[in-house]
């Protein structure tokens, strides 16, 4: 199939402009808004994490300025309930008779900030699984599409234990990555506090609307992969199994369970829009490698061992890189 390479290059400028302004908004974190960028255009949910006040909540508000699409944010707590997320049947009293009407939560939004998803219990967080993959809501007998494009971009704290449930596996499953918020450098946070400790005000214009991203994802899936280096993505993810007898010697004594066929998903997507986002029509190794780190940390679960060692995740896929040779 041959390339439009006009709609391609007219999609490059738009993603750039949309990073541009996000910049105006978030000082520094260039790797970080790329990666949400990477995200939503590959049709993924996104969790952050980082230490509190780093700009996570701050960074999906902005997107959701420079994204003109519907935005609801759920601060979750121990004692929000699946209702307070999908919403609820309603009794509607009448003259001869009552009924029930559905009231929508605000999960019905085409950019949901979830914001510290672990402080809520396994039930409250369950609620968003369904909308998250199949992007519909059940409640009752009645299933309710989403709009699209519909996104859930999630924060979570790593250092607090108390009153936080983890997240668990299948629905670590459903995001397409995990990014690390990490803390802003001296001049980084200089520009913070000129603009968060005076009169500064910073514009935020809408440059890409929901017809915008839909068509641009849709444009992306044109762009080629080699199949060498589609082998290669897929190597990557057969390494994350340890009971597999190729597996490399790290995976079989840190690992307890590798990748689902979703992370193989997600390298694919993001790997094109990473290539797209460079100015260039085909994906290559360097691509693969880049989004490997953000689609598997999440999904590589360590063993035993592996968590009394201390190991991470990304140490693992470094070496798993540095293993599978490149055909």
């Amino acid at each position: 199939m041959e390339l439009n390479k006009e709609a391609i290059d007219k999609a490059i400028e738009r993603i750039k402009l949309c990073e541009e302004e996000i910049s105006k908004g978030i000082i520094g974190q260039k790797s970080i808004i790329r990666q949400v960028i990477i995200g939503i255009l590959s049709e993924g949910n996104i969790l952050l994490e980082g230490v509190p006040g780093l700009g996570k909540t701050q960074l999906v508000k902005t997107l959701s300025k420079v994204l003109d699409l519907s935005f609801s944010r759920i601060q979750f707590t121990p004692d929000l309930m699946p209702s307070d997320v999908v919403g609820t049947n309603i009794i509607i009293k009448e003259a001869d008779r009552n009924s029930f009407k559905f009231e929508k939560g605000p999960v019905f939004a085409n950019l949901v900030l979830a914001d510290e998803i672990n402080r809520a219990t396994p039930k409250t967080q369950s609620a968003l699984l369904e909308a998250m993959q199949e992007r519909t809501v059940t409640v009752g007998k009645s299933t309710y599409k989403l709009a699209e494009p519909f996104m859930v971009l999630a924060t979570q704290n790593p250092i607090e234990m108390e009153g936080t449930y983890p997240l668990p596996e299948a629905q670590l499953d459903r995001f397409l990555f995990k990014v690390f918020v990490e803390f802003p450098s001296l001049e980084e946070l200089k520009s913070i506090m000129d603009i968060t400790v005076t009169n500064k005000k910073v514009e935020i214009s809408p440059v890409l609307n929901g017809e915008d991203i839909i068509s641009i994802r849709e444009i992306i899936k044109e762009i080629p992969m080699s199949e060498s280096v589609s082998e290669y993505a897929l190597k990557l993810i057969l390494a994350t199994h340890p009971e597999l007898e190729e597996a490399p010697e790290i995976t079989k004594k840190y690992v307890s369970v590798g990748s689902s066929p979703r992370g193989a998903q997600a390298i694919f997507k993001a790997a094109k829009v990473k290539a797209v986002m460079e100015g260039r029509f085909n994906v290559s190794f360097d691509d693969i490698k880049a989004v490997a780190y953000p689609a598997l940390r999440h999904r590589i679960f360590l063993n035993f061992e592996g968590l009394a060692e201390g190991v991470n995740p990304d140490d693992i896929i470094s070496k798993i890189i540095e293993e599978i040779k490149v055909v």
